[in-house]
């Protein structure tokens, strides 16, 4: 399929915004970044680098002033998910054909209906992983699969002709018929991933491997299927973890697919990190409230019982206010 031209306008120049942008651009699509302080600088001087399953430098149009954004064709949101409603408040005058976000969690669709309307509203998700370096260059490390579909169901022609967009430039893509099903088997998997991450402070297939954490992420799993349903979600196996597997196998099943999925990536990205590790190491803060906590919280409301999610909540918020605290005197430095 040709798509024709399209508009995007890229919020958030992190790995993932900046890989997206830099395809899509090199395939001749016109993208402006939404960007800031010195990501904004590095892009405007440098173009965005991306290296790793490809190489290239790409320049494209940077906007820092958000309010004088006028619109886009497509809207992808591609910020970490603190702050979102704060940075959608400037944007909310600008002339947005659809809107999509990559982002975790399972806030960020409301976020958007509440800017720009449902009707103007695609689902998203990225199975696709990269790395934001000291250098300013992007390291593209996994390139699997973005999917995008309407939100009510089913497969749209402008689901079909965006993400055919960004399939031609070079990150795969799909458009999907069943995204809120996807959305939360991402999430399933993303949730447990990411406490392990945190946590063990490991790259990925290390902890997929071992039996203890991998038992860990099974429960984790098991309980947003559990909130999944009384939602009336069924999971799906196409998403980072085979969760629906995990969720209809024995625990000792679940553990089994877990640690086999491990060695494949042990072999396919041995050096694969989350990027919420990636954030606790560079001392950034972690989305917590917004994917964790907003998971809890749906959870007391629908009366679903979530004590491991729970503590992995607290602890996972405990973990990152204690490690973003600057002592106060040489005496607190440990």
């Amino acid at each position: 399929m040709t798509t024709g031209k399209l508009e995007f306008a890229i919020l958030g120049a992190g790995a993932i915004g900046s890989i997206i942008g830099a395809h899509l651009a090199r395939s001749g699509q016109t993208v402006t970044m939404l960007a800031r302080g010195r990501r904004a600088q590095e892009i405007e001087q440098q173009g965005l680098r991306i290296r790793g399953l490809v190489e290239f430098t790409q320049r494209v149009s940077v906007l820092t002033d958000v309010s004088t954004f006028e619109g886009a064709d497509v809207l992808i949101v591609a910020t970490k998910t603190h702050g979102t409603e704060a940075s959608l408040a400037p944007l909310k005058g600008a002339r947005i054909g659809t809107a999509l976000s990559i982002q975790n969690g399972l806030m960020k669709n409301g976020l958007l209906a509440a800017a720009w309307g449902t009707e103007r509203v695609l689902g998203a998700l990225a199975n696709t992983s990269g790395e934001q370096l000291s250098t300013g260059e992007t390291l593209f490390t996994r390139n699997e699969q973005l999917c995008i579909g309407e939100l009510a169901g089913g497969v749209s022609a402008r689901a079909r002709r965006i993400a055919a967009a960004i399939d031609e430039s070079g990150v795969r893509a799909d458009a999907v018929a069943d995204i809120e099903s996807l959305e939360w088997s991402k999430f399933a998997s993303w949730a447990a991933l990411m406490v392990l991450s945190v946590t063990t402070r490991s790259v990925t297939w290390k902890y997929l491997v071992d039996p203890d954490a991998a038992l860990v992420l099974a429960r984790i799993v098991r309980e947003v299927a559990t909130l999944a349903l009384a939602h009336r979600i069924t999971l799906s196996d196409q998403s980072p973890l085979p969760v629906a597997s995990i969720v209809r196998s024995s625990e000792a099943e679940a553990v089994a697919i877990i640690q086999a999925f491990g060695h494949r990536m042990k072999a396919s990205a041995p050096g694969h990190r989350m990027s919420t590790l990636q954030d606790l190491e560079a001392g950034r803060a972690l989305e917590i409230e917004e994917t964790l906590g907003h998971a809890v919280r749906m959870a007391m409301q629908a009366n679903v019982p979530s004590p491991l999610l729970g503590c992995c909540y607290a602890l996972t918020a405990g973990i990152d206010r204690i490690r973003r605290q600057r002592p106060h005197s040489p005496l607190e430095k440990v």
